[in-house]
């Protein structure tokens, strides 16, 4: 679904991403490290934020190496960031209602299939999105991704700064998301152990660098603290 080949990427003359390959079937694929490993970058290039400074992106088996974040997105690729990923002074249906603008299908019938995943946030579908708890953000940023009907999720760092009772069922739900709505995830995240329950397999990164791919039946955290060792 996504090929990756010898990307380098980062910030102005700054080059954080040395090199990577890899491929991303139909599958929860968890990017794991350090802080300053690369993750967020690596999430920022695959979704075209960020340029490339060298390598091939494909999706679908289409190069989108040159593509903008729009067209990404409009080929299925739908992105959630770890910060400013909604819109504080919309209501929640106004974020919602952004997030279906890629998508062809009727908007009510998008935001019922959405408000099945995220419950909790029908209850505040007039409130300003702004006034929302950081869980009840992440669940807004996630199901407005999940408006443009994507074929791939990229969550960048979804459990950062979340209070220990949203973890748990976050988790859940990307799982539930991905089952039911037949949904392809890319996850950056810390939480190694939480990661492992639900991913198929996992990449470590190191200073930019893959330190480690491999199917997760066949990782221990062990494995993975391995690469957070700089």
């Amino acid at each position: 679904m996504l090929k990756v080949k010898d990307i380098r990427s980062g910030y102005g003359e700054v080059t954080i991403l040395q090199g990577l390959d890899f491929e991303v079937k139909h599958e929860i694929y968890a990017v794991l490290g350090a802080n300053g490993a690369g993750k967020s970058t690596l999430m920022k290039t695959l979704a075209k934020v960020l340029n490339l400074k060298s390598g091939e992106i494909y999706f679908k088996e289409e190069d989108i190496s040159s593509f903008t974040p729009f067209q990404v997105s409009a080929k299925g690729l739908a992105f959630v960031p770890q910060e400013e990923h909604i819109f504080p002074k919309l209501t929640v249906r106004e974020n919602l209602s952004i997030g279906g603008l890629l998508s062809k299908r009727p908007q009510k019938e998008r935001l019922e299939e959405v408000f099945e995943v995220f419950p909790d946030i029908y209850e505040r579908i007039n409130q300003k999105a702004g006034s929302l708890s950081g869980g009840e953000a992440q669940m807004v940023a996630i199901a407005r991704a999940l408006m443009q009907d994507p074929i791939m999720l990229l969550l960048d760092e979804p459990t950062s700064g979340l209070a220990p009772k949203y973890v748990d069922s976050f988790f859940k739900k990307v799982k539930e998301i991905h089952q039911k709505k037949d949904v392809a995830v890319i996850l950056s995240e810390q939480n190694a152990t939480k990661a492992l329950e639900i991913a198929d397999k996992i990449m470590v990164l190191t200073l930019g660098k893959i330190h480690l791919i491999e199917d997760c039946k066949n990782v221990d955290i062990d494995m993975i603290k391995e690469g957070y060792r700089i």
